[in-house]
């Protein structure tokens, strides 16, 4: 059932090529295998989930319930095969037809495909803001990462997303301020048992969907064994202060140059304050090492292996 849509119409070319390497991998006659079900006319009809539209007088939360019920109704990929190959580095007019494929295979999804496609299916609502944030976590020796799309509507805070654990991806807007929600996901995660290390906030995201520029993904990158709890938290607060000043400004995401130049000359950082991003190659040196080639995108292979 892999190898059709929910629709029964076989998937693009690309992607099929993708399963079917990997089914070659893990049957001795996967080719076979893989054109048999392929061909096949009797299989079963499987549902579609259908695209959520709206009334104008829809509210918003309504909206987000009704974008994150279509997310889980994708349901969760535990394939091991990552149907749809996510490069950040796009332009977001890129990932806005890659999440249109989404909609049209229906095929199951993994975090970072449903960051992709929440901020697809939120674009006509304009007077939400949305932006990245990023967990790395620790369990039982190993790192763990995972994606959220973060929401921001009348001043209050919520997520969309997908994961395995359900007190990992939807939460709901009625956090007051955004450290309520960050420390809601780590509560969320010290009852599976991880620890959380890092937090990376992006900038908000535009509402062209035929924008080329490229999403922030890590605008501010919060260790937290380099901070205490409230410098944790002021970070937090400040990076939302932040967000809020440029959509203010009308400037939509941030200019590199300007940014570098403000960060220079800011006279209240301190030694424990996380380094904030200044350009899309440009990023704090942490406790880890740093891979000698940034393009090769570690963060999304790491988005193999997450909660």
């Amino acid at each position: 059932p892999f190898f059709v849509n929910r629709g029964g119409l076989p998937v693009d070319e690309p992607t099929w090529e993708r399963m079917w390497r990997h089914v070659g991998r893990i049957h001795p006659d996967g080719e076979r295998v893989a054109q048999r079900i392929r061909g096949a006319a009797d299989l079963p009809k499987i549902p579609i989930p259908s695209v959520p539209v709206f009334q104008p007088s829809t509210p918003i939360p309504e909206r987000l319930e009704a974008v994150q019920r279509y997310i889980r109704e994708l349901q969760y990929n535990h394939t091991g095969t990552q149907f749809f190959e996510i490069k950040k580095s796009r332009p977001l007019t890129g990932l806005m037809d890659l999440a249109k494929e989404m909609t049209k295979e229906a095929l199951p999804i993994k975090c970072l495909e449903a960051v992709i496609l929440g901020i697809y299916l939120t674009n006509n609502m304009t007077t939400l803001d949305r932006f990245p944030i990023s967990f790395k976590t620790h369990f039982s020796g190993n790192y763990f990462r995972h994606i959220v799309l973060g929401v921001n509507f009348g001043g209050r805070y919520g997520a969309l997303g997908i994961s395995r654990r359900e007190e990992l991806m939807y939460k709901a807007p009625v956090f007051r301020t955004l450290s309520e929600l960050i420390f809601d996901f780590e509560e969320a995660y010290r009852r599976c048992w991880h620890t959380l290390k890092k937090v990376k906030l992006g900038h908000c995201v535009s509402h062209d969907p035929h924008s080329v520029e490229q999403i922030e993904w890590k605008h501010s990158i919060l260790d937290l064994d380099k901070l205490t709890r409230e410098d944790f938290r002021k970070e937090l607060e400040r990076h939302a202060r932040d967000m809020r000043l440029k959509i203010g400004k009308g400037t939509g995401p941030p200019s590199p140059t300007k940014d570098r130049k403000k960060d220079v000359s800011s006279p209240q950082r301190g030694q424990a304050s996380p380094h904030r991003r200044n350009s899309r190659g440009d990023r704090r040196p942490s406790g880890e090492k740093k891979p000698a080639d940034s393009k090769a995108m570690p963060d999304l292979n790491g988005y193999q292996i997450r909660v």
